[in-house]
């Protein structure tokens, strides 16, 4: 069906692009801790376009980025959509180089650990600017700096990547193995 790889990255790129919009606006499965709120999956286009390619991963992260500029999320969202750049562009070359890593569940384990911290520390990178400018949401402010922060965005945000890791790996092992589909034959 594709025999152009790169024709096939880009359609592949700009599916996980809407898969990761809209993700984030439909899904029924949030965790709301007010201020964060966490919605379940919502990584896992930004992920698998990781396991494919720097290009793929940067084209996603770039465009989820765009589409929730567009739609309209607060600066601070699109931001920290904006900071997935550095995971997935970091973890994309990562697997581009070692191509075996998540063949090993203890290997991508680690992996997905030192991912998602890179993650939580940019996504606190982003955030604390807002927080110290009072740009934010009075729930930022009501427990302080280190409970909103520190932990609810930086460790939140670490369990939330493991989390949502795993559920791309799963996903990226079953398309691997998932025989593909020929059309326009009759």
């Amino acid at each position: 069906m594709f025999k152009n790889t790169k024709t096939k990255n880009m359609i592949v790129a700009a599916l996980l692009c809407a898969i990761g919009i809209v993700i984030p606006i439909i899904s029924p499965i949030k965790i709301i801790l007010e201020p964060a709120s966490f919605t379940l999956a919502s990584h896992v286009a930004v992920f698998i376009a990781m396991f494919i390619s720097p290009f793929v991963s940067l084209s996603v992260a770039i465009g989820t980025t765009i589409g929730f500029f567009i739609g309209g999320f607060p600066i601070v969202v699109v931001l920290r959509a904006l900071s997935h750049v550095v995971f997935a562009l970091v973890g994309a070359i990562i697997l581009k180089n070692n191509p075996n890593l998540l063949s090993s569940k203890y290997k991508s384990l680690l992996f997905g650990i030192f991912i998602a911290c890179i993650h939580g520390i940019c996504e606190v990178l982003v955030v604390t600017p807002f927080y110290f400018g009072n740009a934010l949401t009075s729930g930022y402010y009501s427990n302080g700096y280190v409970y909103a922060v520190i932990l609810l965005v930086g460790i939140g945000t670490i369990v939330h990547s493991m989390i949502d890791y795993v559920i791309s790996v799963y996903i990226w092992d079953a398309v691997k193995h998932a025989k593909v589909i020929q059309t326009g034959t009759v």
